[in-house]
């Protein structure tokens, strides 16, 4: 096979070292995720007439809705006999194992809870968050790439990627889903904030996460046909544990939408759609 017809993955997941203290790609990617949500969320809030402290409060109730929630997805959804027998292993967190599923329920609780103890309406939160959520997924994706792990099955194709690093899999080239995934969540990203500025007053509430939901949980269910199992229980299965997890999340997202097209309502006080409906 020629070299021109795939690429050699063999980038070390260390930044750099010093001593026994590390810096890894996913580790940095991870808190970028969270910075640059942060800063852009910032300018959602104040465009809509609330306050930078606002954000300051959710991003905490984020951070950590994110880490236990995919921490807890990935113990209980993907390896729940060895961790309920090894308790204490959940909490070794840096020797990885976070569930993509795991942290959407994670943070539809976290944020749950900033609404009602905040008093903000659910649905507007759920609306904005999504934004940098897809911006976050984008980056975290990156990070899997860099870990060279979560990648597909052989392929081909001129982009397949050896992952040297992975010396058990390293024989072929491989569908590079990490890529995959996170290109994809990335012009999701930018649809979704590209519709909240040209459209935010006229948005109805409930658009913005049901396009996010139903979009990414399709692509997520879709892209897991080219994945390597995760967990070997997964090779006996017609669907693996990720798509079989995306399925409700895609209904969701669809009743959503089906709901906004039947009765939108306004997500701003002072919208377009509110001022529509006080005029009936």
């Amino acid at each position: 096979m020629s070299i021109l017809n795939y690429i050699t993955w063999d980038v070390s997941p260390s930044i750099f070292s010093i001593g026994s203290f590390e810096v890894r790609w996913y580790g940095l990617l991870f808190a970028l995720a969270f910075v640059f949500g942060q800063r852009i969320l910032t300018k959602i809030y104040v465009a809509e007439g609330r306050t930078e402290g606002d954000v300051d409060v959710i991003t905490l109730y984020m951070i950590i809705g994110t880490v236990v929630g995919a921490r807890l997805g990935h113990t209980l959804f993907y390896q729940p006999e060895y961790y309920l027998s090894n308790p204490i292993e959940i909490l070794k967190i840096w020797e990885g194992g976070l569930a993509s599923h795991g942290a959407t329920i994670g943070i539809l609780l976290a944020l749950w809870l900033f609404s009602r103890k905040h008093n903000f309406d659910y649905m507007w939160v759920l609306d904005r968050i999504v934004i940098v959520v897809a911006l976050g997924g984008a980056l975290i994706r990156l990070g899997n790439l860099m870990n060279s792990e979560i990648f597909g099955r052989p392929t081909d194709l001129p982009w397949g990627f050896i992952f040297v690093r992975q010396s058990e899999y390293s024989h072929v080239p491989r569908h590079p889903t990490q890529l995959y995934e996170s290109f994809s969540v990335f012009l999701l990203f930018v649809l979704l904030y590209w519709l909240w500025k040209k459209y935010k007053e006229a948005l109805p509430k409930g658009l913005l996460f049901g396009i996010f939901v139903t979009a990414l949980f399709t692509f997520r269910f879709l892209v897991e046909f080219l994945k390597e199992v995760q967990v070997e229980k997964e090779e006996t299965m017609a669907l693996n544990i990720g798509q079989q997890l995306s399925i409700p999340l895609i209904i969701i997202g669809l009743i959503i939408l089906f709901r906004v097209w039947r009765n939108p309502k306004p997500a701003l006080p002072g919208g377009k759609l509110a001022r529509e409906a006080a005029r009936k």
